[in-house]
């Protein structure tokens, strides 16, 4: 079985909706608990989590920080680590279950997966994006943190888990990953596309690859952090 953890920061607008998609895997049993490890809210997050039955835990901000607590406080052997405005596709606990079976009957070597990247936006300049982050993710096997990552909690713990980072945790956990021990999911993760909205697709996109660029380049994150914005 599954726990999700969820990182929030005044996370009330999405997180509902987000919740809301985990209820048939946990119905099913697919999904023992969802952990909402919280970086010091001061809207309604703590009082959906409490209604949803979430466990709710405080954390240091940041989402590396916020996603070790949760992994810290987890109880089932598999870790499904979820942005706060991302919502899985109808169906994704099938796949993800037979994902799983495989891994744990040996089938096949301990291994994640992340889901196929969507935006809850219509037109053209949406599609373009999930077309080219498909790309990449079929290419290079480079998911980011928006596209859910679903791990066991053995692998998590043998790479040291998600590093206290304020910035790049989720492209830190890819790397030390590697092409071979990622999979892509056919479901979606629908990520909101308020970002893309706010500062324009050709803005954020670039900054978002400026930033992944620097990182590589080992500027510290703490630096990066003031770019991404």
């Amino acid at each position: 079985m599954i726990s999700v953890v969820i990182p929030t920061l005044d996370a009330e607008a999405g997180l509902t909706s987000t919740l809301s998609a985990l209820v048939p895997a946990t119905v099913q049993g697919v999904v023992r608990e969802v952990i909402i490890a919280d970086g010091g809210s001061r809207d309604a997050t703590a009082s959906i989590a409490d209604i949803a039955g979430a466990h709710f835990i405080r954390a240091a901000r940041g989402r590396g920080t916020q996603m070790a607590a949760g992994a810290a406080a987890a109880r089932s052997d598999w870790l499904l680590f979820l942005h706060a405005d991302t919502v899985l596709e109808t169906g994704w606990e099938r796949e993800a279950a037979a994902f799983m079976e495989r891994v744990d009957a040996g089938e096949r070597p301990p291994a994640a997966a992340a889901f196929r990247f969507a935006l809850d936006d219509f037109g053209l300049k949406p599609r373009l994006l999930e077309a080219m982050v498909g790309a990449r993710c079929t290419v290079f096997r480079f998911p980011y943190g928006d596209q859910g990552l679903l791990i066991p909690r053995r692998l998590y713990e043998a790479l040291g888990g998600f590093r206290p980072i304020p910035l790049m945790e989720d492209v830190d956990m890819v790397r030390r990953l590697g092409r071979r021990r990622l999979v892509m999911m056919r479901a979606r993760a629908v990520t909101s596309a308020v970002r893309y909205k706010r500062d324009g697709y050709l803005a954020r996109v670039l900054r978002n690859f400026a930033c992944v660029s620097l990182y590589y380049l080992r500027i510290p994150p703490r630096t990066i952090v003031r770019l991404y914005g």
